[in-house]
């Protein structure tokens, strides 16, 4: 399994390079630390992975090509920020998954496999303050009852916050694949987004601070 790396530190890439060569029987990392070289990488042979630290100059743009070049090219950012909002944006582009550097090294390692075997990856994340509201007692946490889905897209709406894929969905629930399409089709409608991972993103969401 090829794996490349885009970071900017030598330290972090020498890290992550041990880290997955050890978790990963056989993988082979190239780590580099420009988007110009990522590109030429690329344009050689594709990877089985992408990790992205964003804070390379041009990060976006290169994971914005990537999921427009090749959709099916997992990438998975490696973030100094559990902002909501920074999450969004990197799963909205095109990220399968979003692992901020204050976690441990088995999460980074479940993060991997759960992304490698089609699922998608969301840490608990910073719920988003609203200046006006900053001073107000907070609100319990909603019964997810109270969002207008079906019981059975209650169950999707939750395996989706696990990371699960269409087709684990589908096992886990005993139905077709297009079935599920169909129950993800209706969860993205009610929860106004336009994505699965802004789903899982404003679900989370929803848990930490209320619907």
């Amino acid at each position: 399994m090829k794996v490349l790396l885009v970071d900017g530190f030598p330290m972090v890439r020498a890290a992550l390079t041990g880290l997955i060569e050890q978790h990963f029987g056989g993988a082979q990392v190239q780590g580099v630390d420009t988007v110009d070289a990522a590109r030429q990488s690329l344009a050689q042979a594709l990877p089985r992975l992408v990790l992205l630290d964003l804070r390379v100059p041009g990060g976006f743009e290169l994971m914005e090509e990537i999921h427009q070049t090749h959709l099916l090219l997992p990438v998975v950012v490696i973030s100094g920020s559990d902002d909501t909002d920074d999450a969004l944006r990197a799963l909205s582009s095109g990220a399968m998954g979003y692992v901020p550097e204050r976690s441990d090294l088995d999460t980074l390692v479940q993060a991997l496999h759960l992304v490698l075997a089609g699922g998608t990856y969301v840490p608990p994340l910073k719920p988003r303050v609203d200046e006006t509201a900053a001073a107000a007692p907070a609100s319990p946490t909603p019964d997810w009852g109270a969002l207008p889905l079906t019981p059975r897209q209650k169950h999707v709406l939750h395996l989706l916050t696990q990371g699960l894929s269409n087709k684990l969905i589908a096992r886990e629930l005993g139905v077709s694949v297009d079935t599920v399409k169909d129950h993800v089709a209706a969860v993205l409608k009610a929860l106004g987004v336009a994505s699965r991972t802004q789903a899982v993103v404003v679900a989370t969401q929803r848990v930490q601070r209320g619907a």
